[in-house]
């Protein structure tokens, strides 16, 4: 198992570094090159979730390794949903180091496998995780789409504008997925706060800090639909909401102590 993790690790780091060598040197083979190692490092990553959970007996979402490494996952997964369904090549240099750097972090925590804690064997136990781990991913790479449109519109020519629209729009459509499962998160950790700890809601930092979330990126919705802003504003909101999400994830459980504090 420990091959297969940092394994992927430093293939993930390679295709980065390569990435970014074929960004400043304008090499299309390196970039290409990149490309088949950051999808060897996903084919490992994959299959070290798969076999951390057969030996596990269960889903491995339960405590922080877990769920970074799964959250490290579901950036990389979009990244490959995107490129290979809407032609975004250029959102490589950004997401590969994000994906990176959130599976180092995974690296960092314990990773013992451990019997779930009895509050946690629920039904929803999947459903809520799995959502939240949807919602992040989703978020991190709207804020990847955002920053890359700063970056192109600095020097953005007339052939550019139509590129700075499809992310504009890329980028809210991300969030509206983080919204939605964010939803999701919230609503089935109350049903099952209830049932665990017969109380829909305990105004736990990881309950909080979730709401705070929800809302900043329901107000970037609000913008988009009623106030109809578009363009360099609303990518350097997405950018800026990056560090909450990130706060959400691994902030609250580092400095806060609650019912969402798992190790």
């Amino acid at each position: 198992m420990n091959v297969l993790f940092f394994g992927a690790l430093i293939v993930y780091f390679t295709a980065m570094a390569l990435q970014f060598a074929a960004m400043v040197f304008k090499k299309e083979k390196l970039g290409k090159v990149a490309w088949v190692l950051f999808l060897l490092a996903l084919a490992a990553h994959t299959a070290y979730l798969v076999v951390r959970g057969l030996r596990a007996h269960r889903i491995p979402l339960s405590n922080q390794f877990e769920f970074s490494a799964a959250f490290a996952w579901g950036v990389a997964l979009l990244l490959v949903i995107l490129r290979t369904r809407m032609k975004a090549e250029w959102l490589s240099v950004i997401a590969m180091p994000m994906t990176f750097l959130i599976l180092s972090y995974a690296a960092l925590q314990p990773k013992e496998i451990t019997d779930l804690m009895p509050a946690l064997r629920s039904g929803w136990f999947a459903f809520h995780i799995g959502s939240a781990v949807i919602s992040y991913s989703a978020f991190i790479v709207s804020g990847c789409v955002g920053l890359r449109y700063i970056l192109l519109q600095k020097k953005a020519r007339e052939a550019d504008a139509l590129k700075l629209e499809q992310m504009d729009y890329l980028s809210y459509r991300l969030v509206a997925l983080g919204v939605l499962m964010l939803t999701v998160t919230i609503l089935s950790g109350a049903i099952w706060a209830e049932q665990a700890w017969s109380a829909f809601w305990t105004w736990d930092p990881k309950e909080v800090w979730a709401l705070i979330t929800w809302i900043i990126y329901v107000v970037y919705l609000h913008l988009r639909l009623r106030g109809r802003r578009r363009g360099s504003a609303m990518a350097w909101y997405v950018v800026i909401a990056v560090p909450v999400v990130l706060f959400t994830f691994a902030g609250v459980n580092t400095l806060m102590s609650g019912l969402h504090s798992y190790g």
